[in-house]
């Protein structure tokens, strides 16, 4: 009885650790759908609309007097209901959303969202210290001189850009929620190693494994919420995440002012020593809770938070707006999918865009830092506390550019709106001859390049929603040829040599916020053409009377879900009607 008792509380104890230890989630769809709705295996009939005044499955849609308005509207072919009409900015779910569906929001957003933000914070918090550190002593310490700084800047960005092409596999083929975490504590490791640095060529050295260890977290991150979250989602979602960019800019300026006035000389180390001491400490935890914080995607979902019934929601959802959630990893080695891809738009112009808004703005580039300094008449530790309005201001202007994107239903309105200011900034800082007051406003505006990538990555995660492994290449690739851009052009219109002026830099920077506007201009127009050819997979059977084409007519609704007939009157001589099958995604997924 003894030894019955301990195996039972054995085995109850490893079953109890287990549940504790992130492992891939495998789950019966097929029992939980039945559990949840009994009749689910079967369809209730479909209604079909002429009006958009009442919810549709399937509506019949006569294109005749079609505004021309309709082209910025990304939505058109997709059914739509009035719920959105009475949205407020500040509510946050959905109305359509069902309590069980807020719940599963809610842990996404707690969870996945909020750890996101936090390791983002980390990551800046790690990247951007350089620019203080450099303004703090660093510079005079380490002996640096001439270009030293945007080249050290610029090695960080090779470091990055090496390791880019593995992760292009390894994202979506292992557990994200192990690869990251390690990443996160090399980068930690490299950080501390900076308050050893000797001289410049070391400092170098560790800059380079600090790049290299970062460079998969910023597109892995919007892999995985472009996997949980809808395209009306995503937007605010990576806002937040892109908040910690912000805040790590920000908090880097203010640590690096507190341990400079409270810890300089203090065990014989400078101040921006101490700094790097204080980043990695808080680096290491962070890393570690992401075991348990990020849930991998749907397909391959490691969380011990989500029940069953929610990862088989999470999937649910996705499909029900006809978004691929299986798992096609094993397609990455063929060469039918590298064709594919490589033959869409969406890999070229996503891609360039994205090398433009890397170049859209000086957020990045020290500039304003640099500018304070050259007034003399603020201290180190003032310096380092006015470097933190920038980014303060960019989390106000990210929530007001992902709220249009999302709120408004328009990432192309909210990538105008965000391009638009960005241009105005830097034209007053290319003129530089300007009031001190206008050079405020123009640095002020100055992260209104930032909002750019949320949207843009949430839009092309929402054109390849068909393709999961060739939407994790595309983010990795945006991301990737973004920074190897920058590790060049970096070296030849932002050379310390040249701050504060940089008439280079504000000139380039002025050029790509404009070209930012022009290609997603172009994308616009390619995403409509081909949302308007998938419009019946949506439910939407398009017509033109004024061309004299025919009306569809929805004849039946098959119980099984699996197919819809749909006829098209042709008014020849033999009065011939003919039937066209339009195959839909089952519930299963499938099609």
């Amino acid at each position: 009885m003894k030894i019955l008792f301990s195996h039972s509380f054995k085995d109850k104890l490893i079953k109890s650790v287990w549940k504790c230890i992130p492992h891939e989630r495998k789950i019966d769809e097929g029992a939980i759908r039945a559990r949840l709705d009994p009749s689910s295996s079967q369809l209730s009939e479909k209604h079909v609309s002429d009006s958009e005044e009442t919810p549709a499955i399937y509506e019949i849609r006569d294109e005749a007097g079609r505004k021309w308005w309709k082209i910025f509207d990304e939505f058109e072919f997709r059914l739509q209901d009035n719920s959105n009409k009475n949205r407020k900015w500040y509510h946050w779910f959905e109305p359509t959303d069902t309590p069980t569906e807020r719940k599963l929001l809610f842990k996404l957003d707690l969870i996945l969202c909020f750890f996101a933000f936090t390791m983002y914070w980390v990551k800046y918090l790690d990247q951007t210290n350089l620019n203080n550190a450099y303004v703090s002593g660093m510079k005079e310490d380490l002996g640096m001189k001439g270009n030293d700084l945007v080249n050290t800047q610029s090695i960080y960005t090779v470091g990055a850009i090496v390791f880019h092409l593995p992760f292009m596999y390894l994202i979506h083929k292992y557990p994200t929620n192990y690869l990251l975490p390690a990443m996160d504590v090399g980068w930690g490791l490299f950080t501390l190693a900076i308050f050893k640095a000797k001289n410049t060529s070391q400092l170098q050295v560790f800059r380079f494994f600090v790049g290299a260890f970062e460079s998969a977290f910023y597109p892995t991150i919007n892999y995985i919420l472009g996997s949980w979250y809808t395209p009306s989602e995503y937007a605010r979602r990576a806002g937040i995440f892109y908040w910690g960019q912000m805040l790590g800019v920000l908090t880097a300026g203010l640590l690096q002012a507190a341990a400079f006035k409270n810890l300089h000389l203090v065990n014989g180390l400078e101040g921006w020593r101490w700094m790097f001491i204080i980043d990695a400490i808080i680096t290491f935890p962070i890393g570690i809770i992401g075991i348990w914080a990020l849930p991998g995607i749907p397909a391959k979902c490691y969380s011990v938070f989500l029940t069953d019934e929610e990862i088989y929601l999470g999937r649910e959802r996705l499909r029900r707006l006809k978004i691929n959630v299986e798992d096609d990893s094993n397609t990455f080695f063929t060469l039918k999918l590298w064709k594919d891809m490589l033959s869409k738009w969406n890999f070229w112009l996503f891609t360039l865009v994205n090398v433009f808004s890397w170049n859209n703005s000086s957020a990045s580039s020290g500039s304003y830092i640099l500018w304070l300094k050259s007034l003399e008449r603020f201290s180190t530790v003032k310096v380092n506390q006015l470097s933190t309005l920038l980014p303060a201001l960019g989390i106000l202007w990210i929530l007001l550019t992902s709220s249009i994107a999302d709120l408004l239903r328009s990432r192309w309105g909210a990538i105008i709106f965000s391009q638009t200011l960005n241009v105005i900034g830097n034209v007053i800082l290319a003129i530089w001859d300007v009031p001190e007051s206008a050079k405020w406003f123009a640095f002020m505006l100055q992260y209104f390049g930032q909002p750019v990538f949320p949207v843009n990555f949430g839009w092309m995660g929402d054109s390849m929603r068909d393709h999961p492994q060739q939407r994790a290449i595309i983010t990795m690739s945006m991301n990737m040829w973004g920074q190897v851009s920058t590790a060049w052009i970096s070296l030849l219109v932002w050379k310390t040599v040249e701050a504060p002026r940089y008439l280079k830099g504000y000139i380039f920077t002025t050029c790509c916020a404009f070209m930012v506007m022009v290609i997603c201009t172009i994308i616009l127009i390619l995403y409509k053409r081909d949302e308007r050819a998938r419009a019946a997979e949506n439910g939407i059977y398009l017509y033109n009377s004024a061309k004299g084409e025919p009306r569809p007519v929805i004849l039946s609704s098959a119980k099984n879900g699996n197919e819809v007939l749909v006829v098209h009157n042709h008014d020849d001589a033999e009065k011939k009607e003919e039937f066209v099958v339009v195959r839909e995604r089952n519930r299963e997924g499938g099609k």
